[in-house]
């Protein structure tokens, strides 16, 4: 019976990729991970700001087991900025558990996510994965199956896939395009004396007349020298013997150039799931304040994506330490201070409520008849 569709059971299995989508015609666009990686998160100021924004206030987080002082609070935390950045970019994380001489977790190692390989039994179950670094492959057991360690494979939903996740790096693949080209296109305005390019057309007045050999030569070689380049922007050029310049390409303002610009920043922004407010973009008033975005970027990015990763590793640990589970501590959230400012005050004016309920309500222990704190009350 085929459980995972037609790729299940078969002999080889596929490394894990960044594909475009529908499988289509990228152009110019990067098609493979590491290009990609190199065009957006190494060549691109707006997308490389949107994931350090995001995978920094994953790494910010207090995690917190229902057993304070948890070994698994002490190995999470260490971990959680580089696997939210593998997410984001890849749409796959690995971390390998490091058991030491008892046979229990003491460290999580995370796995560069282009290297590893899923394999599938026949029935299309993951059983194993390896790790390939230059010429030497390594097989890991899946966490908590066949001995100490193996690992955990943490992923994004991928439609179309029984393996793999999918990141964000693809559907942002188009905007960086744009937005780097727009960014190459300045440059090249700049080394060539912030104007578009045109002609020099030679109208003596004399039907057939042309510029000799010698006359070509000289004047291509001054125009080189004397008005390319950022050095010489704004140096007026004197034209004689007919010579009369005409322009030959659009205007940044007839292509609507900055409006393309900023719009593909904005997209790139959307995929990673950064509001544009916080990248300082220009002509972006979709929240009212910049509070309120931060907010917004914890409460719709940070936060669920920490928890995907909290209850994976959870999983992952479950074979040592049944029923952990690994939360965030949302108090320890600066960004979430204004929701629980009006939380306290709701609670605090709810006047059919006992000071026990109200107590649980925001997250404290019930008071025990005799304790510190009711005897301080």
């Amino acid at each position: 019976m085929w459980l995972f569709g037609r790729k299940s059971g078969r002999a080889e299995a596929r490394p894990a990729l960044v594909r475009s989508a529908g499988g289509g015609v990228l152009g110019d666009w990067p098609r493979g991970y590491e290009a990609q990686v190199r065009a957006a998160y190494l060549g691109n100021a707006v997308a490389q700001r949107s994931v350090r924004m995001v995978a920094d206030a994953c790494g910010s987080v207090t995690v917190l087991a229902a057993e304070q002082g948890h070994v698994a609070e002490r190995i999470v935390k260490p971990v959680l900025e580089t696997v939210a950045a593998q997410m984001l970019l890849h749409g796959n994380a690995y971390l390998l558990i490091g058991c030491g001489a008892d046979g229990v977790p003491e460290a999580l190692y995370p796995l560069r996510p282009e290297r590893v390989t899923v394999e599938a039994d026949a029935g299309g179950w993951p059983v194993a994965y390896r790790y390939q670094a230059g010429a030497v492959t390594t097989r890991y057991p899946v966490a908590g199956e066949g001995g100490a360690g193996g690992v955990v494979h943490l992923k994004a939903l991928h439609p179309l896939d029984d393996h793999y996740g999918v990141g964000s790096l693809g559907a942002a693949a188009g905007p960086v395009a744009i937005h780097n080209a727009a960014t190459q296109w300045n440059k090249a305005l700049l080394d060539n004396a912030a104007r578009p390019s045109g002609a020099l057309v030679y109208d003596p007045g004399e039907p057939g007349a042309v510029l000799s050999r010698d006359q070509y030569d000289r004047l291509k070689a001054e125009m080189e020298a004397s008005f390319a380049g950022s050095s010489n922007a704004g140096r007026p050029m004197l034209l004689e013997g007919g010579l009369k310049w005409q322009a030959m390409s659009l205007s940044p303002a007839d292509m609507d150039f900055v409006g393309l610009k900023a719009a593909a920043a904005r997209e790139i922004a959307l995929a990673f799931g950064v509001p544009p407010m916080l990248l300082g973009l220009p002509g972006d008033n979709t929240y009212a304040n910049y509070a309120e975005a931060s907010r917004a970027l914890w409460r719709l990015t940070v936060l669920p994506l920490v928890a995907r990763l909290l209850d994976g590793v959870s999983d992952g640990l479950a074979a040592w330490w049944p029923g952990l589970a690994l939360v965030v501590d949302l108090d320890a959230v600066p960004a979430l201070s204004g929701d629980r400012a009006a939380m306290w005050g709701q609670v605090a004016a709810a006047d059919f409520l006992s000071r026990a309920e109200k107590r649980e309500l925001l997250g404290f222990a019930v008071e025990v008849a005799g304790s510190p704190a009711e005897a301080g009350a």
